[in-house]
C-alpha cells in the first residue's frame, strides 16, 4: 500500500498518522483542552509554533462555520454538532490530503447530520481531499460519495459510483439499495404524492 507515492511499510507509523486526518463517531475531544488547543493538537506535535497554530485554529473555525469565540471554550460547553465540527477542524489542522472518517455523523440528530454531511462534502471538494468514510447508512453513502465500496463479512461485494451501484443486479447490493428506496416511497405515501 502506498500513501502519496510512499510505501507505508517504509514510513514511521506515528509520522504517517500525523499526515492523515481522522474524524471519529465519538469525536474524542480532550476535555481539558480548549477548542483551539484540540484543533491544533497535531500541528503542536509536528512542532508548529504557537502563533502559527493560533492562525490555523482561527482559519479552521471559519472553515467549519463556528464563531471565533468558541476557540477559547472547552468541549463540554458545545453541542454534539459543534463538537463534531471541531473534530472535522482537528482532522484538517495539519493540512492533510487524506481524511479517514468512521461513522462521523452517526450520533447526531437528523438536521445536524444532514447539515454536517453537506458542509463536509463542500470542504472535501474545496480542499481537494481524498476522504474514506465508513458508514452503515446507504442514503448517506449515496448522497456523499463519489465511489462506494460495499464490504460484507470481510468480502468486497461491490465497488463503483452511486449510479453504478444503483444499476447493479447483485442481490446483496440490490438489498442494500432497497432500504433507502422503500423509505423514500413510504415517506412520499405518508406525506402525499407531492412530498
Amino acid at each position: 500500500m502506498r500513501i502519496e507515492g510512499e510505501a507505508v511499510d517504509a514510513l514511521t507509523p506515528h509520522l504517517l498518522r500525523r499526515r492523515i486526518g481522522y474524524v471519529f463517531q465519538e469525536v474524542g475531544l480532550f476535555p481539558h483542552l480548549t477548542v483551539a488547543e484540540n484543533i491544533c493538537i497535531t500541528p503542536k506535535l509536528l512542532g508548529w509554533d504557537k502563533a502559527r497554530r493560533a492562525v490555523r485554529a482561527a482559519e479552521l473555525l471559519d472553515l467549519v462555520a463556528l464563531p471565533q469565540e468558541m476557540g477559547g471554550r472547552f468541549p463540554a460547553a458545545l453541542s454534539g454538532g459543534q463538537q463534531q465540527r471541531v473534530g472535522v477542524a482537528r482532522a484538517l489542522a495539519a493540512e492533510p490530503h487524506i481524511v479517514l472518517m468512521d461513522e462521523p455523523f452517526g450520533a447526531l440528530d437528523p438536521l445536524t447530520r444532514d447539515a454536517l454531511g453537506d458542509d463536509y462534502r463542500a470542504l472535501h471538494e474545496r480542499l481537494n481531499l481524498s476522504t474514506v468514510m465508513v458508514t452503515h447508512d446507504m442514503t448517506e453513502a449515496l448522497l456523499l460519495a463519489d465511489r462506494i465500496v460495499v464490504v460484507a463479512e470481510g468480502r468486497l461485494i461491490a465497488d463503483g459510483t452511486p449510479q453504478a451501484l444503483a444499476a447493479s443486479t447483485d442481490p446483496e447490493v440490490a438489498a442494500l439499495l432497497a432500504a433507502p428506496r422503500r423509505q423514500a416511497e413510504r415517506l412520499r405515501a405518508r406525506l402525499g404524492e407531492n412530498a
